[in-house]
């Protein structure tokens, strides 16, 4: 797990970078540099102002206003930051790979693969806002805040995880559908050369869910197909709230101890089986020797629990180094999205009807995250069964992708949804 892979200090020699200091800057220097370059090119200064002055004035929103608001801070509320997150980049490095590919399955189809470009950003944009409003609404009260503002920015820190692959699915093929249509584009044969390059997104995504620490499976012993994650990751911390990485293990309703690991931190202390867990939380009286130029996210706690009115504590160096090993369910959905994009890419779109492909991409993936949430544990069950969302949002996936195939091979083939570009007046 790698979360952050560059950390911008706030300050340089003194200046901070954003707000007002090096950025703004900077940016003025872009402005001077773009007007020497105009005049030297023989354009008027007065029409590039007049053209150009809002990418100015946006940039120096952002700089003056947004970004010293996201900005990392330490245990004392000081900020030491910005950081650049794996998962994040990699969120790009997905977007990039799926692009590529596009484009290139594109011209074998026929299609301009300046088509793939223009649609790009409206799908990128419906699939970021699809994926990040699927998480939100499902894990909601992990967003509020205090005020409105600091709860908006919590839902809008996408880069850092908490984003759902069926959301941006959802969000990415209806705002794609929508500039197909009004492009008059072919809506079926469309959908056969961009939905494989999805699952290249996917392989690359899930790389920076391991990065990330998020998306994990279930505790499984140490072998080549567990991970282990840092202490504050999230895996660290749900070990820390079920007493696990204590040594114990406790019924959530009744709060009392059902097993004792053997010489684990429980054992040690001489806690017992039916005891009962009071409270469990953050010794936070540690932070006050955490480092100062560290965010508050990489300070470590120790941990306090009340059991049997007896208080126990334990410091950041008495806990374990790393979470229990769990199951790399990330590393399997990543194998897995790569193995269904090239065989959907193999299949000689031409020999079958248009859709064809989009609907056994959909059905594939459905079938292979219903499996996947097998192993995952970070979603609980709902209406009143065992199934995560994701496996509900799998069936409806896997029945709507069969009838597809099935009106697809029921109708004639220029039934399609949106007719080929060229057949228009």
């Amino acid at each position: 797990m790698q979360r952050t892979l560059l950390l911008i200090p706030h300050e340089i020699a003194g200046i901070p970078v954003f707000g007002i200091g090096w950025l703004m800057i900077a940016i003025l220097l872009a402005i001077l540099f773009r007007l020497a370059i105009g005049k030297y090119m023989g354009a008027p200064i007065g029409k590039i102002l007049a053209t150009e002055t809002h990418y100015g004035l946006i940039a120096f929103a952002i700089s003056t206003f947004l970004l010293p608001r996201v900005e990392l801070k330490n245990v004392d509320g000081d900020p030491v930051g910005m950081a650049v997150r794996g998962y994040g980049v990699l969120l790009l490095l997905a977007v990039a790979s799926a692009l590529g590919l596009a484009a290139y399955r594109a011209r074998r189809r026929g299609f301009d693969p300046d088509v793939i470009f223009s649609v790009a950003p409206f799908v990128f944009a419906g699939g970021i806002l699809g994926a990040r409003t699927f998480y939100v609404i499902q894990y909601r009260e992990d967003f509020i805040a205090e005020t409105w503002v600091e709860t908006a920015l919590n839902m809008m820190k996408f880069t850092e995880g908490g984003l759902v692959v069926y959301g941006s699915f959802i969000g990415g093929i209806l705002a794609g559908s929508v500039y197909l249509y009004r492009k008059q584009l072919p809506w079926l044969k469309f959908g056969d050369v961009i939905v494989p390059c999805m699952f290249l997104g996917v392989f690359v995504g899930r790389l920076g869910c391991v990065m990330n620490g998020c998306c994990y499976g279930g505790r499984c012993e140490d072998s080549p197909y567990a991970l282990k994650f840092p202490p504050n990751s999230p895996v660290w911390r749900e070990q820390i709230a079920s007493g696990e990485l204590l040594g114990f293990g406790y019924d959530p309703e009744t709060r009392l101890i059902t097993s004792i690991t053997p010489d684990g931190l429980a054992d040690k202390e001489g806690i017992k089986i039916n005891q009962h867990v009071e409270t469990l939380a953050d010794d936070v009286t540690t932070l006050k020797d955490a480092p100062r130029d560290i965010p508050a996210e990489d300070a470590r706690t120790g941990i306090v629990a009340t059991i049997d009115g007896r208080r126990y504590t334990w410091s950041p160096s008495e806990l374990p180094e790393t979470a229990l090993p769990v199951f790399a369910a990330q590393i399997l959905s990543s194998v897995s999205s790569l193995i269904l994009c090239l065989l959907l890419c193999s299949i000689p779109a031409t020999y079958f009807r248009d859709g064809t492909v989009m609907m056994l991409g959909f059905a594939s993936y459905a079938i292979l995250r219903f499996v996947l949430e097998l192993v995952r544990v970070d979603e609980s069950g709902q209406f009143g069964t065992d199934f995560s969302i994701s496996q509900w949002v799998s069936i409806c996936v896997l029945v709507g992708a069969t009838v597809g195939l099935i009106r697809i091979y029921a109708h004639p083939q220029d039934s399609a949804v949106f007719p080929d570009a060229e057949q228009q007046d």
